[in-house]
Formats: structure tokens, C-alpha cells, sequence
């Protein structure tokens, strides 16, 4: 029943994560800099958005596992179900897009928001963080940094990388480089969540039991 209630949290902040995006992209202000990094990978090599997002989640996994960081099932579910939701979510047009510069900006603010408590609800799961925020956290035991200043900085690298594919930008853009980390701030104050004091399962643990179960029945 627990390990139920974790993977049941743990869908409901990946879907709730995709909600947040497409609340950005549909926000109609520019986009997120890593959506707007998506969309340049997404237009260079004829993918879906959700397709661009899982790749580029699969790199930075890939760079968080030689930084030392440890893999759980929950980064590996991040890494593939967000893209696959935000797809869905696009396709069925789940969310308007915005007409006005004012519905815009409800909507990018609530998008943000969204990706705050979406933080919190897959992280304090333990089931190991998402590709991106994972790399955030490999950064922040690495120095004494705030978790603003220190997303913040991922989403201005984000962008350029955006920027040098052809991704689509606004002033959506620039708010979401300044805003997100302390939205992130936020969303872990009201929830008393300390993102570093998290102990995660990872995947390596369950390999272990899983080996020591089976010399045991052998």
C-alpha cells in the first residue's frame, strides 16, 4: 500500500509537471528556455516536443550519473512520461492557448506555480529526482548557493542553447530565466520541503536486494 501511495504521488507531480508546461507554452508569451531548447531540437530533426524532451532528458541523466548522482525509478519515469504526457496534452489541446497578453500572463504564472508543487510531489517521493532537477541538486551540494540563483542560472544555460537551434522566444522567455527559481523557492517553503534532505531509493538498491534474494533462493 505504502510503495502504491509513493508511485501514485509520484505520477500525479509528472503529470502535474506536464500541466505546467503546456500552461507555459500555451500561455502564448514565448517559451520556457528549456521548452524553447525542445522546440529548436524538435524543429531541427522533425520530432514531436514531447520526443525532444525525452532526449534531452536522457543526456542530462547521462551527465548526472558521471557527476556521481545516483538513478531511481522516478528519474527514469520523469525523463520519459513528462514528454509523453505534454504530447498527449498537446494533441487533444487539453489547455487553450491564450488570445490575450493578460490570460497569457495568468497563464505563465500559473504555469510556473505548477511547476513548483510538481517539484515537490515527485521529489519527496525518494524515488530519485528528474534529469534537470537532478543535475540542479549534483550543483547545489556542490556549492552554497541558493536553489533560486542556481536554477536560474540551468534555465539562462537552457536558453541558449535554444537560441543557437531556432527555438521560438518572448517575453515569456526572459520572465520564466528570472521567475522559476524562486517559484521553485516558493513551492518548498509552503510544503517545509528541503530538497537536499531528501533520502532517495535508487535503482542500484533494488538491484542489490533483488541479487541478495536470489543467492539466498538458490
Amino acid at each position: 500500500m505504502k510503495n502504491m501511495k509513493l508511485i501514485g504521488r509520484l505520477f500525479l507531480g509528472l503529470f502535474l509537471f506536464a500541466v505546467a508546461i503546456s500552461f507555459t507554452i500555451q500561455a502564448n508569451l514565448g517559451l520556457g528556455p528549456w521548452d524553447v531548447f525542445h522546440s529548436g531540437l524538435a524543429e531541427t530533426f522533425n520530432i514531436t516536443f514531447g520526443q525532444a524532451s525525452i532526449i534531452v532528458g536522457f543526456v542530462i541523466l547521462g551527465i548526472n550519473f558521471a557527476l556521481g548522482e545516483r538513478i531511481g525509478w522516478g528519474s527514469v519515469c520523469n525523463m520519459f512520461f513528462i514528454g509523453v504526457f505534454i504530447d498527449l496534452i498537446m494533441k487533444y489541446e487539453l489547455i487553450p492557448k491564450s488570445t490575450h497578453f493578460v490570460t497569457g500572463v495568468i497563464m505563465m504564472n500559473v504555469g510556473l506555480l505548477l511547476v513548483g508543487f510538481a517539484s515537490y510531489f515527485y521529489i519527496s517521493c525518494g524515488l530519485g529526482t528528474g534529469p534537470r532537477d537532478g543535475f540542479m541538486v549534483a550543483i547545489l551540494k556542490r556549492c552554497n548557493k541558493s536553489v533560486a540563483l542556481v536554477r536560474n542560472s540551468m534555465e539562462g544555460f537552457a536558453l541558449l542553447c535554444g537560441l543557437l537551434l531556432g527555438g521560438k522566444v518572448g517575453i515569456g522567455t526572459i520572465y520564466v530565466v528570472f521567475t522559476v527559481g524562486f517559484f521553485l523557492q516558493f513551492a518548498y517553503k509552503v510544503c517545509k520541503f528541503d530538497v537536499k534532505e531528501v533520502k532517495h531509493r535508487y535503482i542500484d538498491d533494488d538491484i542489490r536486494e533483488l541479487w541478495g534474494w536470489l543467492r539466498k533462493s538458490a
